[in-house]
């Protein structure tokens, strides 16, 4: 690195721009923690000019403070910015201050302070979204930086979106070239959300889980919408809150401990909301008569059944996740992915219905009787791998059925050294043939033998391998509404996620200004059909009236009829002294609900007729 180059790290986050601020709260924690104290951060809407960045950084720098394991109270550097210019002596002169501050401590205490800080702390500056930055406010900072780099040792961060090549469309090269870059690639977002879904779903820690159609919802608005791993979390939550406001024997979703323990004091009520439940009633129909009418009636019978009802689907889970990751191994290498490249869409296929009745599974298996042997040895070797670290009790069959075809392969491979050998003094010996007749009688013999060609050992060992893991994904991952009880810790409503986060802002306006009383529950906005009610807000007036008219809207018309409306109610005798009164009350309601409009975006003015404006949205939403 030059005299006179800025250390600089361009840190590419992605387009996921909603995630990149818990980002940079945690990168500048870590830096906080084990680097310097100093650490600003900037945003393009702060910093339209280069003064209004240098008051940003200033302002960020003066208020904080050194170590507070290493100062006392007293000696926390604070600095009033208003007294202050904001320039880069200013900071230079600031920075010496606080620096020799540091090193005038005692010994001991410099020691603890070196621990977690350098020496000569840097000065770290962020820049979370570089590509708004203004061209000429990165160049103006960046040469006057490189000039004090001496006094004052920067570190710049640029967050980048898009590409890298983005520094250097915006800088120059005399400006770029003042500049020592490393690159840094973050994880993309898809990664981020495959490990959420792993740790909070794929997993028997946590005893909620979503539905199938609940966790596409999430994963199409991710995909397709925002990218936003921290949004997603937030819809993750919100289906939490969901399930246990909407459902009354949420109380059971917790650990199987605690389940077992509060079944026990399970209420009369809570016991007939089990006996509700369509999962239930399928098992109850599945039962004796006796049965039956034990679970019907007698309160103790149903929750001694509930308890092996909740260890059963305890146990199904613990089941469910190692096999659906053994699949994965298998179906994440074929050519073109028929299930998917990511265990979340295989997650999402085994949750929506029976997958081993899908084409897509029937394409897999046949993809999977096409391996060759050392893609089948490694996938058996990690399928091992994930049973024997598994939670689940019913694996240990399953590992020694798996090791046994492993210790098979390696027999066959042994056994095709030798054939191999067979094979190369067979050839010898037709070499040896010279005869016409018998080497044409032998080459037959070859052809017939092609045609009728039997299974070889290796096709057959890998044909029972392949069965072998079918006959483990349809004992093992059936669908979660085919077991008993799945509504106490499923939540399956995914018609009340798209209400809350699929937004639909037209609907909801067209809505409260149509029809106030939906929002506003007061009985006398309550009207029949299109009538419009003088009780009702101005501005839900003027919005049905604005319904009636076409494209151009006279605003004297329009008042004259907001007019109508408004005074309805009152008698045709009124007092004709109050009249003009009355009428600038009601002009000035109609000039606020008009403009209310406007801001809305349902009309704007016209500059055909001065006096009309233009309607701007048509139909009913």
């Amino acid at each position: 690195m030059k005299s006179r180059e800025i250390p600089t790290a361009a840190l590419v986050l992605g387009v996921n721009v909603t995630d990149h601020d818990l980002t940079f709260r945690s990168l500048s924690e870590v830096l906080q923690n084990n680097i310097t104290p100093y650490i600003a951060l900037l945003e393009a809407k702060d910093c339209p000019g280069i003064k209004n960045l240098m008051q940003k950084l200033m302002g960020q720098l003066m208020n904080c403070y050194i170590d507070t394991d290493s100062l006392e109270d007293e000696d926390y550097v604070q600095v009033s910015q208003n007294r202050i210019s904001c320039s880069m002596t200013s900071l230079i002169n600031w920075y010496e201050s606080v620096t020799k501050k540091t090193d005038s401590e005692t010994p001991s205490k410099k020691r603890t302070s070196s621990s977690r800080h350098w020496q000569s702390p840097p000065v770290v500056v962020i820049f979370k979204d570089m590509e708004s930055f203004t061209t000429k406010v990165l160049q103006d900072f960046i040469v006057i930086s490189s000039q004090h780099i001496r006094e004052l040792p920067l570190v710049l961060i640029f967050g980048i979106a898009t590409s890298p090549m983005i520094i250097h469309n915006l800088l120059p090269h005399s400006v770029s070239s003042l500049l020592c870059i490393e690159l840094f690639q973050s994880l993309s977002c898809k990664e981020h959300l495959s490990t959420v879904i792993d740790k909070l779903l794929l997993t028997t820690q946590f005893p909620f889980k979503l539905g199938g159609k609940v966790l596409q919802v999430l994963i199409n608005i991710f995909l397709y919408h925002d990218f936003s791993v921290q949004n997603f979390i937030k819809g993750f939550q919100l289906c939490i809150i969901e399930h246990f406001y909407s459902q009354p024997l949420s109380v059971l979703c917790c650990q199987l401990v605690d389940a077992k323990k509060r079944v026990n004091y399970l209420s009369h009520d809570q016991c007939e909301n089990i006996r509700r439940l369509p999962s239930f009633r399928r098992y109850v129909e599945g039962q004796v008569s006796e049965k039956q009418i034990a679970l019907l009636t007698a309160d103790s019978c149903l929750k001694e059944v509930t308890l092996k009802l909740l260890e059963d689907l305890h146990v199904y889970h613990e089941n469910y996740v190692s096999v659906l990751r053994c699949l994965h191994v298998f179906t994440s290498s074929l050519p073109k992915y028929p299930l998917g490249k990511q265990i979340r869409e295989l997650h999402c296929a085994c949750l929506e219905n029976q997958v081993w009745e899908t084409e897509e599974y029937e394409s897999s298996l046949q993809l999977a009787r096409m391996l060759n042997k050392s893609d089948l040895v490694t996938m058996l070797q990690q399928c091992v791998e994930i049973f024997v670290s598994s939670s689940g009790k019913e694996f240990d069959k399953t590992v020694e059925k798996l090791k046994d075809f492993l210790t098979q392969f390696q027999k066959l491979e042994a056994e095709a050294f030798q054939e191999q050998d067979v094979s190369v003094s067979s050839q010898k010996e037709l070499q040896k043939k010279t005869d016409l007749y018998h080497l044409q009688k032998t080459l037959l013999e070859l052809k017939e033998s092609r045609r009728s060609k039997k299974l070889t050992k290796f096709e057959m060992l890998r044909f029972e391998v392949v069965d072998y893991i079918d006959s483990l994904v349809r004992n093992y991952l059936v669908p979660a509404d085919h077991k008993t009880l799945h509504e106490i810790v499923y939540f399956n409503t995914a018609s009340v996620l798209r209400e809350h986060l699929n937004a639909a802002p037209r609907i909801a306006l067209h809505t409260a200004l149509n029809n106030p009383y939906c929002y506003l529950k007061n009985q006398a906005l309550k009207s029949d059909g299109g009538s419009i009610s003088n009780k009702a807000p101005d501005i839900c007036i003027v919005y049905k009236l604005h319904l009636e008219c076409g494209r151009l809207i006279n605003l004297v018309d329009w008042l004259e009829a907001f007019s109508t409306v408004v005074t309805a109610a009152e008698g045709p005798n009124a007092d004709a002294a109050s009249s003009d009164q009355v009428d600038d009350i009601i002009q000035a309601r109609f000039i606020r609900a008009v403009s209310e409009l406007e801001l809305l975006g349902f009309i704007k003015p016209s500059k055909q007729k001065t006096d009309h404006v233009a309607r701007l949205t048509w139909g009913g939403c």
